[in-house]
């Protein structure tokens, strides 16, 4: 008899089965299976080669998304054809300063960063591998073009990395006209060198550098002495600076102790006023002294005639004992005084 299977049994495995499957889903997902995106869209305008699906899509270092495909287009009115890149970004990357998304903030919106400058560019990973990522930052100096060919995405502009800048401007130069600019430069240094003019040349510069040689050797020679005489003619400056400073010293103290034996309220000063007091004092009263109406001078009159009377008087007896010398004896005779009279 034939043994019926278990129902139960079977829709437990298949139960099973399915949740592993999801558990595989999301941990292959890196648990981002339920996350919220926004897709993009860029048009690179040089090679992307190296951009693989899944490529890292960064913010200042930060992955915020990845690569979602690229494709190219063809434009048959315009017969160009053009490298559109998908990508997919994560709404939650960006967090507040508490550590919640800012997702729902509208400045913080894929469209408003847009507007405030936000630019992609490709970027090496590595050199060795040469594979690129997707590089977004804010730049508001660059200019912005869109090409506005896929409704409902948000277009993000694009710059063009250092290598496409370094091609451009390599594409600009004449290489031509620079080949053959060097190769003229070349020629020319060649025709020089094999010319008589550098043998010339170096000739002269060699006659100039012997020239400069025994000139520098003169001039040795005759500053040695000149250094020797301007350096004796130094020091007997400075000894004249060093006596004429002591002088100056000694003159500027001279004139420190005039100024202060001639200061108003010195002691000389003092002195010296006093002293011209006195004199002027004493002048003054010599002065009334020797005035005409005086009592010295009539009294010295009066003294002077005396003096001049005593004077007559003594001479006349000199002149009576000459004559008569025994009138020291006897006496003056009577008619001698009446004679005299």
């Amino acid at each position: 008899m034939k043994r019926r299977a278990n129902p139960t049994l079977i829709g437990a495995f298949v139960l099973g089965a399915l949740l592993l499957l999801g558990a595989a889903a999301f941990a292959i997902g890196g648990g981002r299976l339920f996350a919220r995106t926004d897709r993009a869209v860029m048009h690179f305008s040089g090679s992307v080669f190296g951009l693989p699906v899944g490529a890292p899509v960064v913010f200042r270092g930060v992955r915020v998304g990845k690569v979602e495909s690229v494709e190219i287009r063809h434009d048959p009115s315009s017969d160009q054809f053009s490298i559109p890149v998908f990508v997919e970004l994560d709404r939650g990357a960006i967090r507040n300063l508490d550590g919640r998304s800012a997702e729902d903030q509208p400045r913080l919106a894929l469209p408003a960063l847009v507007e405030r400058g936000l630019r992609a560019k490709l970027s090496m990973q590595s050199l060795l591998t040469g594979q690129l990522y997707v590089d977004l930052d804010l730049r508001p100096d660059e200019a912005r073009s869109r090409r506005g060919a896929y409704p409902g995405l948000v277009e993000i502009p694009t710059s063009e990395t250092t290598i496409q800048n370094l091609k451009a401007q390599l594409d600009g130069l004449d290489v031509k006209r620079l080949v053959d600019d060097v190769a003229a430069i070349a020629a020319s240094a060649r025709a020089i060198v094999a010319g008589p003019q550098l043998g010339q040349a170096l000739n002269d510069l060699q006659q100039i550098t012997a020239n400069l040689r025994e000139v520098s050797e003169q001039l040795e020679r005759r500053l040695g002495p000149l250094a020797d005489g301007a350096q004796g003619a130094l020091g007997s400056t400075d000894a004249a600076m060093r006596r004429l400073g002591s002088a100056a010293d000694g003159v500027r103290a001279s004139a420190e102790r005039l100024d202060t034996l001639l200061a108003p309220d010195s002691p000389l000063m003092a002195q010296l006023q006093r002293s011209a007091e006195e004199l002027a004092t004493a002048a003054a009263g010599l002065r009334r002294a020797t005035a005409e109406d005086s009592s010295l001078m009539r009294g010295t009159d009066r003294t002077l005639q005396d003096v001049s009377r005593a004077a007559r008087a003594v001479r006349e007896l000199a002149d009576l004992l000459e004559r008569h010398p025994e009138a020291l004896l006897r006496g003056r005779a009577p008619d001698a005084e009446e004679s005299r009279r």
